[in-house]
Order: C-alpha cells, then structure tokens, then sequence
C-alpha cells in the first residue's frame, strides 16, 4: 500500500511540479483525517521519501528512487564492458548536501562554456557554501548576476570567465557571492 502512496505523490509532483500539500493528500490517497496524513508523511520521511523544511512544508527527497549503478565507461579508448550491479544511487544523496541551501538556475550565455557549462544547462547551487579560489560561483556584481570563477590572489577578489572572448569582472561598487556550482546537469 505504501508504494502505492508513493507512485500517488510522485504523479501529483510530476503534474504540478511541486509536492501537494496535507489536505491534496488527504484527497489524493483517500484519507478522512490530516491525522492520518501526518503519519503518512512521518512513514515517508523515515524512509527518506520526502522532508519538511524549517516551516514544515514538504519537499522531495528520494522521490523518484534509487537508480542502479552498473559498473563504470572508459572514456579513452574501448575496453570491454560487463554489466554488473555495483552499488544503487539516489541522484539526490549524489548531488544534494544541504537540501534547504540547494537550488537550480538556468544557464544563458557562453562565458562558462570552457568549463562545460553551455547555454540552456542547469547548474546546481548551494547557497550555505564559502567560496574557494577556483569555485564556480553566482555572484551579484555591481547589481548584475552571473555564474563565473571565483578568484581570489592575496586582497584581489575578481570572477573569471571560461571563455577568452568574455574579459576578468571585478566589481566596481559591490561583490555578493550568492552560491558555489556542485553540479551542472545537461539533457540531451
């Protein structure tokens, strides 16, 4: 009956692209009390389904499952290849550590392109991170965004383009360093 619950959630998040809240629950699996719907909800954070953030509002976590990771790909030259189940993987444990501090933006433009970042990517961020020289970073400077290099050489703070046809930015009224890149995820 769980996985049933489960399929339920994953269908209304898929159509509205957003978790439902107690009482669509409620409606959604056929309770007749939030009661009811509360320990669902517990059940299903117990096992990492879902999460509530700071104000209690749900938010996927393991929504869509574990995917099998097969072994691995040489990306040099071809070795033969056996199918063997090495481990299972939730892309959210992979890519996500801090899931209140995580979010995605769009990418436009092609100053990030040498680093594999092309227009139309999404880039995953994390607002709770400091930057290190050399992170890929989304800066506001001087009231414009951006997502660049984040360097960083004694007092000089300045953010790097990975193409040399964009020039080095450093901020004539303010820098704000916003979140560091984790991911940059691309669909072909």
């Amino acid at each position: 009956m769980m996985e049933k619950y489960k399929q339920q959630i994953q269908g209304f998040y898929r159509r509205y692209r957003r978790m439902p809240d107690y009482s669509e629950i409620m409606t959604l699996v056929g309770f007749k009390s939030k009661n009811a719907v509360f320990k669902l909800i517990n059940r299903l954070q117990a096992e990492n389904f879902l999460d509530k953030d700071k104000k209690g509002k749900l938010i996927p976590r393991n929504i869509y499952g574990e995917l099998k990771v097969l072994g691995q790909v040489e990306a040099g030259f071809p070795s033969p290849a056996e199918e063997e189940l090495a481990d299972t993987m939730s892309l959210d444990d992979f890519l996500i550590k801090n899931r209140e501090a995580t979010y995605m933006l769009k990418v436009s433009g092609e100053s990030m392109k040498d680093a594999g970042i092309m227009p139309g990517d999404m880039v995953l961020v994390d607002r709770s991170l400091a930057p290190s020289d050399g992170n890929i970073v989304i800066a506001e400077v001087d009231k414009q965004w951006t997502v660049k290099y984040f360097r960083k050489k004694g007092n000089d703070i300045y953010l790097e383009p990975a193409n040399k046809k964009f020039p080095i930015i450093r901020a004539t009224e303010e820098l704000r360093i916003a979140a560091v890149v984790k991911a940059v995820i691309r669909k072909y």
